[in-house]
């Protein structure tokens, strides 16, 4: 018989096997140690953490279900392997493209909070398509004086598309797989901006 545990993770509360609980504690283990920067590791962690527990709401919404040992290497195939990753936590560009088309499905759209006129459904739009923002402005302002639709349609968007709050959801947003690799490259691009912030003041 297996032992089940209780766990948090990215603050959600799910049941694990014990064979699958030893197996993510040692992923999470080898993940931090590439991580040396006290801060960067924080934040990469907490990020990976509420990555996981996405993944494992996606699986099945049931919160009383248990984690199996599958479905954590499922999700550890999808985050990767931080074995892969190199000394500047970078992975080589044939293991990236391996991974992104390992990995369908995590393109969506979301609402974009760091580029916003209003409530950012012409952001997200843009980043979801790579096209500029100002181009579905001026279509919804088009439709909103030919006949009004226009604005209809945008408020409808606004209510019913989520806002990108995490970094994986602007990942998502931008069509970038959701990886351990990414994740660090993006908390460093951030530390680095306000570093050199800082330097010009």
């Amino acid at each position: 018989m297996k032992r089940t545990l209780t766990i948090n993770l990215g603050g959600q509360v799910f049941h694990i096997d014990e064979d699958a609980y030893e197996e993510l504690k040692a992923y999470l283990t080898r993940i931090e140690v590439h991580f040396s920067d006290p801060g960067e590791r924080k934040e990469v962690m907490d990020d990976i953490e509420r990555r996981m527990a996405e993944l494992l709401q996606e699986k099945d919404g049931d919160k009383n279900r248990v984690v199996t040992l599958n479905e954590v290497r499922e999700m550890k195939e999808i985050l990767g392997d931080p074995d892969e990753i190199g000394e500047s936590g970078e992975e080589t560009s044939s293991r990236k493209e391996t991974r992104h088309y390992r990995t369908p499905g995590y393109k969506r759209i979301y609402r974009n909070p760091d580029d916003r006129i209003l409530g950012g459904v012409c952001g997200g739009l843009g980043a979801y398509f790579h096209i500029n923002p100002l181009l579905f402005r001026i279509l919804f302002i088009i439709f909103t004086f030919a006949g009004g639709t226009g604005l209809l349609v945008y408020i409808i968007l606004w209510i019913v598309v989520p806002e990108a709050r995490t970094r994986a959801q602007k990942m998502e947003m931008r069509g970038e797989p959701v990886t351990i690799e990414n994740l660090g490259k993006t908390v460093r691009e951030e530390f680095n901006e306000v570093r050199n912030s800082f330097r010009k003041t």
